[in-house]
């Protein structure tokens, strides 16, 4: 038996019967009871520990709906599969909602982590503090975008003097920001990746990175890697919360963030997009 179904044995006290690698640190494994739940190798604890203590915040608000989760230990988590079937619109407006109601079960601050969860979290294989802050755009600024545009910068991603333009929409956060909004309780790394639409007709969320934010970052990042039948999304969102006005023009502000997350892990092209839509914040 592998180091990972030696796990998944421990964390659900069932026998192994089989067990089917996915890609080089996620498998499928098969229990003796014929149920089948995924194990998934972190690179850090810490990973495995943010990642189910935020998948048991999302759930605990009984909106947005993922998979059940066994319990992780050490390096490895361990939660139930999800059988996967094709978006339809009827699931994104039934998603959209959901989205909603999450957001407004809130979070004690900006930056808050979730119960259990370390402040060292993890943002995909990036590394994210959670430090709490009670104003969106200096906390924004200073522990989501800075840090990284740092990295971009420090390690060549970005080039000489083009950080500054980054600076200076960090400067002008305040008036960039819209209304201001009670912390939000976020999925946080909200790609079309971690939306599996599940064969029930219901979404399923994996992979968080939980934390109290701005509920329109979600939103941004659904955008920016295209999620299916994103309008109705946000038909739905919309019904349950209306968003404040002008929402649309701070897209690109909340995007920056993980624009410049890839742009330190995947490189120049990334910088380039997040380039663009600060100065396109800047030009508004």
């Amino acid at each position: 038996m592998t180091a990972g179904a030696d796990v998944v044995a421990r964390l659900t006290g069932r026998a192994v019967t089989g067990e089917r690698p996915l890609s080089g640190g996620l498998a499928e494994v098969t229990l003796d009871d014929g149920r089948v739940v995924i194990v998934k190798r972190a690179d850090d604890p810490g990973a495995a520990r943010a990642e189910a203590a935020g998948l048991r915040w999302l759930a605990g608000t009984g909106t947005v709906r993922v998979p059940d989760v066994h319990g992780h230990y050490g390096n490895w988590l361990v939660v139930d599969r999800v059988m996967e079937g094709r978006p339809s619109r009827e699931a994104a407006v039934r998603f959209g909602r959901d989205l909603a109601a999450l957001h407004a079960a809130g979070a004690p601050a900006f930056g808050a982590p979730p119960p259990g969860g370390p402040a060292d979290a993890y943002i995909g294989l990036a590394p994210m503090r959670n430090e709490p802050g009670i104003d969106w755009p200096g906390w924004y600024a200073e522990h989501r975008v800075l840090p990284y545009l740092r990295r971009a910068a420090g390690q060549g991603t970005l080039r000489s003097g083009e950080a500054a333009v980054v600076e200076r929409l960090c400067e002008q956060l305040p008036q960039l920001a819209g209304p201001a909004e009670p912390p939000a309780r976020l999925h946080g790394d909200l790609w079309s990746g971690n939306v599996l639409w599940g064969a029930d007709g219901h979404v399923r969320l994996i992979d968080p990175a939980a934390h109290g934010g701005h509920r329109e970052t979600d939103l941004a990042m659904l955008r920016l890697f295209g999620c299916p039948h994103l309008e109705q999304v946000l038909d739905g969102y919309q019904e349950q919360a209306p968003l404040a006005g002008g929402w649309a023009d701070r897209v690109g502000v909340h995007q920056l963030f993980p624009l410049l997350v890839h742009a330190v892990l995947f490189g120049r092209s990334y910088a380039e997009q997040a380039l663009a839509v600060a100065r396109e914040a800047l030009a508004r």
